[in-house]
Parts: structure tokens; sequence; C-alpha cells
């Protein structure tokens, strides 16, 4: 149950970026580890397909419901929350900039948008929007651009 939840949120992003034919069912939303911790790995081929099947009505149906009544689901939403910093140079973003963290992660700008920036300040929150999209926040001003993971 402990995997589930993050799993469904994972779900809903999904959905919210793909066509269901994309859908990458359970095992290609948890890590090799979680799909084996979950015992998942042992399901035949037919009991997955069934889950996957589940899963991807689940989210498209009742997974927004879920988390906005679940406490579970909300504190797994802010465990989500990544700080970290750019790489130097920050100088903004142009439209298709890239984004390297100080934690190893690459994302990318996935929305329209301009922001010139001359400061040192290079702290960075990505999150989720209320529509589950990937946000990053340049901390010292405020600033808001979509992003996308890429590595």
């Amino acid at each position: 149950m402990r995997y589930l939840v993050p799993v469904l949120a994972l779900a809903l992003t999904c959905l919210a970026t793909t066509r269901a034919e994309d859908f990458p069912g359970v095992r290609g939303l948890m890590s090799p580890d979680e799909y084996e911790a979950s015992g998942l790995d042992k399901l035949s081929e037919a009991e997955r397909k069934a889950l996957d099947a589940w899963l991807l009505r689940y989210t498209a149906r009742d997974a927004e419901t879920l988390r906005s009544t679940s406490k579970d689901v909300r504190e797994a939403e802010q465990e989500a929350r990544i700080e970290a910093r750019v790489r130097a140079p920050f100088d903004g973003w142009s439209g298709d900039t890239l984004f390297y963290l100080d934690n190893g992660q690459v994302w990318q700008q996935r929305l329209e948008g301009r922001f010139a920036y001359e400061g040192g300040e290079r702290d960075v929150i990505l999150d989720k929007n209320f529509f589950g999209f990937w946000r990053l926040t340049h901390a010292a001003t405020g600033r808001k651009v979509g992003v996308k993971r890429i590595r």
C-alpha cells in the first residue's frame, strides 16, 4: 500500500501528458527495485495487464478525487517537492532552456516564456502544479516555468 499512493500520483501525471496507448503501466511507473519489492514481478502477464487496465481506469476516473481528499496523497505530493541549485551559470530561461541541477537531475523548460536574470541566486524549487505538471520556481524571485525531467 505504501507504494500505491506515489504510483497513483505518478500515473495521474503520466495520463496528463500521454495518450492512453502510451500509458506505461505499473512496471513503467515504478523503479525496478520498487516493482520487485512490491511483489508485482510475481504476477503473470495476464494479471499484470489486468492491474495496468485497472490503474489506467482508476487514474482517469478517480485519482483526482483522492488527491483532494486523502491526507496520505497530499503528504506524498509534498514529498515530491525538490529543492536544488542550478549549476552555474544561471541567467533565467528563454524557451527551451535546460536546467542542470546540483543533484544530478536535468530538467527542460516545457512552456513558452522568457525570464532574464542577472543575480547570483541559483536556488530553485520543483513541485507539481494543480494539474500534476512539474514547475520550476526560482526561489529568489518567485518566477515560475513549466518543466519536464529529462534525466
